[in-house]
């Protein structure tokens, strides 16, 4: 879900861990603004009244978090309201964790502007018998030439599971820089990315599901993101990143299925692998995400 939601801080957009690879430096500062997205994904728990109310908000990590873009998130979520969830039909208390983006930009009296852009309810559970869950997943190997050139990123895979458990076919979805160089070099360090990522994909097992309305589904499609970082690399929790975004393409056995309904598949956590063709997990938010 999307909103214009904004704020307009007298804050920098600087240090967003946005480095240059050699030879880029041909490239304008201009063209880099203009290709470059700053972004903060930033995590926390709703406790969701029988109502559908936002009873509480817990930012995490808030201490390393601006204080005004604390305080500036924690109202927006305040103003909230779900779909009540309800346990053999009777409302209940909820708890969800969320995953929210925010989005920044510098404006020419030198302020911040900053926008709600995103939030997933998403959560991984290794338990769960009604969707696919990871069985063997070794991570790939960091190709050496990215890494020695400082290339980082993230690729989001799309991969098709057998009724046995192995992977039937795979395919990048997307492919995020977080390294500037000429167009060659990102065409590049995304394709070694991508293919270290379906490569280590198409040796992965996974867990059918048992129950639910997929378990008797001829094969399932999971979407999971895969993280390239340097060993040195600080945390970057509640700081702005800048990216580069990849280009979005569909996998060719779902040629059908619109990438515009996947808009927020880049929030999904870290180490998790989620159904691609099911219905979104978690609490449905009813208003739009700045109240």
């Amino acid at each position: 879900m999307r909103s214009s939601h904004i704020l307009a801080l007298a804050l920098a957009v600087g240090g967003v861990g946005l480095s240059m690879l050699p030879d880029a430096q041909a490239q304008s500062r201009r063209a880099v603004r203009e290709q470059a997205e700053a972004a903060m994904v930033l995590t926390g728990q709703i406790h969701i009244g029988t109502e559908g109310q936002v009873e509480s908000f817990q930012l995490d990590k808030r201490d390393q978090v601006d204080e005004a873009i604390a305080r500036f998130l924690e109202g927006a979520v305040q103003t909230w309201r779900f779909e009540p969830v309800r346990v053999d039909g009777r409302a209940v208390p909820a708890r969800t964790p969320v995953s929210i983006r925010l989005g920044g930009k510098s404006m020419p009296d030198g302020k911040q502007q900053i926008t709600l852009l995103a939030a997933s309810f998403e959560e991984y559970k290794d338990d769960a018998v009604d969707s696919v869950t990871k069985l063997q997943m070794r991570a790939p190997a960091y190709p050496e030439d990215v890494y020695r050139a400082g290339g980082r990123g993230d690729v989001l895979l799309l991969v098709q599971v057998g009724r046995d458990g192995k992977v039937m076919d795979v395919a990048t979805e997307q492919v995020n820089l977080r390294v500037v160089g000429t167009e060659a070099q990102m065409r590049s360090i995304r394709e070694k990315l991508s293919r270290a990522s379906m490569a280590a994909a198409r040796k992965w097992t996974f867990k059918t599901p048992t129950a639910g309305e997929f378990k008797d589904a001829p094969s399932w499609t999971l979407r999971v993101p895969i993280h390239f970082a340097l060993h040195d690399e600080r945390e970057r929790y509640g700081r702005w990143d800048a990216y580069i975004p990849g280009p979005r393409q569909q996998a060719p056995w779902r040629a059908d299925k619109a990438l515009s309904a996947d808009a927020n598949a880049d929030l999904l956590p870290q180490g998790g692998v989620f159904m691609a063709d099911a219905a979104r997990q978690g609490p449905r938010l009813l208003t739009p995400l700045g109240g």
